[in-house]
């Protein structure tokens, strides 16, 4: 598939590397010299200097045979420009990254279709769902779901006194009355481990538990952690993830105070928001913290234009005693960082827009793409088609890619959570866990 990446920031830098690896025909567009150079120097892309609204740049790049434009820099009216000239150029797919409220608000009035756009993406809004996921439970380092909710995924700690810690995989899933959860991934230092059931669990790992949503919470009491109830959530900084955020807490009648550092910008939220309290500060300012008894919030959540002030405003809110802290970083190489300085999870309004886009890149059997930050692993929906060759087959029978796992199959509403008797059916949709050696492979058998 030729693809033409639109933007080299860290989104179209992501996704310019991932896909160049799954041997697509790449081209990227970037404006900016030294982020061209960067492509040029470190993958098996071609690089175009230029702006990508411009339809000189956009035919030089190729765009009249494109399959697929991603158009994805910071500016939404240069994304949509651009795939609006693509539409005169007929590529089949065009994907925007849009973050302004205004053109989803007003879709009505100019729709997707007259934008030449097949998909729009909001990046800020995806991360504030995420958040709002990850603030419900406090162990959870990291949340995706799939098939509207059905199967979830949380990233969770596992503690020294955790049930599950040093045991085997299998010792865990012997009990007949065990939780219907599985484990499909671990992170354990720089190493992601894709395991079977002689994998041992240690204290510290990092594990990615998926099941049904009533099934989570005693799961994570396996891996050593207790529920909680959301009331009281405090926000450093008035950005759109915030924003959307604060919608999402009001809706819930959770209590949510928002700290703004710009004043203009503080009174602008004050007058979209009906129950939020909203304060001019600088949430950094310890005393402002303690004022407002950040101790005692069940969640912190910084939401600031700057990745430090970010970090630095969640570690003097954990100091402080608030027992859920949650930071945004747009910056992917810090998302190892997190829990090394206290931070008990992290999000990405970036890696939220690459999961979105790779799902439909990845078009098809695809369904949908969750790819689990700080570990090299990514969850994948596939739809089973007819001609799916291992129909009616006990998975213990089936050689899947090494680094893969089986981690659900969705049959209709029913759930199942698979061992080695279990089978696949075609008009199930599955659920697949792979680095990324394994993928094409899958792919291949899902086709």
């Amino acid at each position: 598939m030729k693809i033409m990446i639109l933007g080299a920031g860290d989104v179209g830098f992501h996704l310019a590397q991932q896909l160049a690896s799954e041997n697509h025909d790449v081209v990227v567009v970037e404006e900016d010299r030294e982020r061209a150079r960067l492509i040029e120097d470190t993958m098996d892309s071609l690089v175009i200097e230029g702006n990508g609204a411009a339809i000189s740049v956009l035919e030089r790049a190729g765009i009249a045979k494109t399959d697929l434009l991603l158009a994805v820099t910071s500016q939404d009216e240069i994304n949509l420009m651009a795939c609006l000239t693509a539409a005169q150029y007929k590529v089949p797919i065009k994907i925007a990254r849009v973050s302004k409220p205004d053109y989803f608000e007003y879709s009505s009035i100019l729709p997707q279709e007259r934008l030449g756009v097949h998909l729009m993406i909001n990046p800020e809004r995806e991360c504030a769902l995420e958040t709002y996921q990850l603030l419900q439970s406090p162990a959870a380092a990291e949340f995706a779901q799939f098939e509207g909710g059905m199967v979830q995924l949380v990233g969770v700690r596992v503690q020294p006194d955790a049930p599950l810690a040093g045991k085997r995989l299998l010792e865990a899933g012997a009990d007949p009355g065990r939780v219907r959860a599985l484990v499909v991934a671990i992170e354990r230092g720089e190493q992601t481990i894709i395991p079977s059931g002689q994998t041992r669990v240690e204290p510290g790992d990092l594990a990615y538990i998926l099941g049904e949503p009533g099934q989570l919470p005693e799961a994570l009491a396996l891996a050593g952690h207790d529920r909680f109830k959301l009331r009281r959530v405090i926000i450093a900084g008035g950005s759109r993830e915030g924003w959307f955020l604060a919608h999402l807490l009001e809706e819930q009648k959770i209590g949510c105070t928002i700290l703004e550092a710009d004043r203009r910008r503080a009174v602008t939220l004050a007058e979209s928001l009906q129950r939020s309290l909203i304060l001019h500060g600088d949430a950094t300012d310890l005393e402002l913290l303690e004022m407002e008894a950040v101790g005692e919030a069940d969640g912190f959540v910084a939401y600031t234009g700057n990745d430090h002030t970010n970090l630095l405003s969640c570690m003097l809110a954990k100091n402080l005693g608030a027992r859920r802290v949650i930071s945004l970083l747009d910056r992917f190489d810090y998302m190892p960082l997190v829990s090394r300085v206290g931070v008990d999870a992290a999000v990405s309004p970036r890696m939220a827009a690459v999961n979105a886009i790779l799902s439909h890149v990845r078009r098809g059997s695809v369904l949908a793409v969750a790819t689990l930050k700080g570990t090299r692993a990514e969850g994948i929906e596939f739809d089973v088609l007819p001609g799916f060759r291992f129909a009616g087959l006990p998975l213990a029978q089936v050689q899947f890619p090494t680094g893969s796992l089986i981690g659900a199959i969705v049959r209709g509403t029913r759930v199942i959570i698979p061992r080695g008797e279990d089978s696949i059916r075609i008009g199930d949709r599955v659920i697949v866990f792979a680095l990324p050696e394994a993928l094409r492979k899958l792919e291949a058998i899902f086709a």
